[in-house]
Formats: C-alpha cells, structure tokens, sequence
C-alpha cells in the first residue's frame, strides 16, 4: 500500500491498522455475499529478507514503496463451510514467522435497541439457528463487513463497514469492535 491512498481509503500510521484497512479495501473489491477469509500477516521486511522470491510475487520489492514497518497479508485457503468459526480457528497453530493474523466476515447486525427485544429463550444455549433466523428476519438488521486483525503481541485492530454505508470513507476503525472474534484470532497464537 502507498503512502498516499488514492482511492478514498484513510491513511493510518500503525502497521496494524494499515493492514485491516488494506485487507477491507480488498474484501470490497471482492463485492458482498463473499465467504469468510483468513489471512497470516508477515513482517514485509523479514519477508523481503527471507524469502525474497515470495516477496516479489507478491509485488514486494524493495522499490516497491511499502512501509519499513508495514505488515503483509497472505491469504490463506478457504475456510471449510459449515465448521463455527471459533472452532475452526482453534484447530490453527500459525508457524514463528506470522506475526499475526487477520480475518474478514459478513454478519448481520443489529441496533442496540433492537437487542434488547430478543427474546428470552433465543438468547439460551442452543438456540443459536432459532437467534440467526429472528436477527435475519428483524427489520433493523444491518449487513456488515468485519475485518479483525491481532498480532502475536496482543495487539488487536478492527474494520468495520456497513452494506448500506459501501465506501472506504464510512469504514469505522477500533481496536474494541469485535472482541469476540479478536479473542478467537488472539487463541490461534496461544501455545
């Protein structure tokens, strides 16, 4: 990613909030209704320096323009269907060099004061389909695109961009969005 954005994305200082919004500007391109994606996120300088035949597939040499400290995303395979997603990513041990790692999900969402009308009995355990289904059927539901990133250190960034809102400059950004899935993500570095 350049220095200077030209396609309307905002330019962030951190490394780690360069990278969510990169990987959200990319699941954009990608249009909506897409599945969830994983990505392992390298240091670009240590990729560049150990693996410089990688690097420059991936567009990553040295007069490139990338940030000294940038991260690099690197897509991994398609997430199995089916499988909940904190169990998936419990079953992934990333190898010393990912710094960190990143993922993408569409959700449907609801306003606070939508949440406090669930019922009861759909807020139990095992009454997850019966809650998917009242969310999807409610009227206030709001699509959304997330994108949340953790680091090997704790570090943790977070995207978050409505369907109805479909533009780089109404992507909210927060370390604190989606907890949750961060904690998932943060799981995948413990030993």
């Amino acid at each position: 990613m350049d220095n200077l954005p030209t396609d309307g994305t905002p330019l962030a200082a951190d490394p780690l909030t360069r990278a969510v919004l990169e990987l959200d500007e990319y699941a954009a391109g990608l249009g909506w209704d897409q599945p969830s994606r994983l990505f392992a996120l390298v240091d670009t300088a240590r990729l560049r320096a150990e693996e410089p035949e990688i690097a420059g597939q991936l567009g990553l040499d040295e007069d490139a323009g990338q940030q000294a400290d940038s991260l690099t995303p690197v897509e991994q395979d398609e997430l199995p269907t089916g499988a909940p997603l904190d169990e998936f990513l419990a079953t992934i041990a990333w190898p010393e060099a990912v710094a960190g790692c990143a993922m993408t999900v569409e959700r449907l969402m609801l306003p606070q004061s939508a949440e406090a009308a669930v019922p009861e009995e759909l807020q139990e355990e095992g009454a997850e389909e019966q809650l998917s289904q009242w969310v999807a059927d409610h009227p206030e539901r709001q699509e959304v695109r997330l994108t949340v990133a953790v680091l090997r250190d704790g570090k943790r960034e977070s995207a978050l961009r409505l369907r109805e809102k479909d533009s780089a400059t109404e992507v909210l950004t927060g370390a604190g969005l989606v907890p949750g899935l961060a904690d998932a993500l943060a799981a995948t570095f413990e030993e």
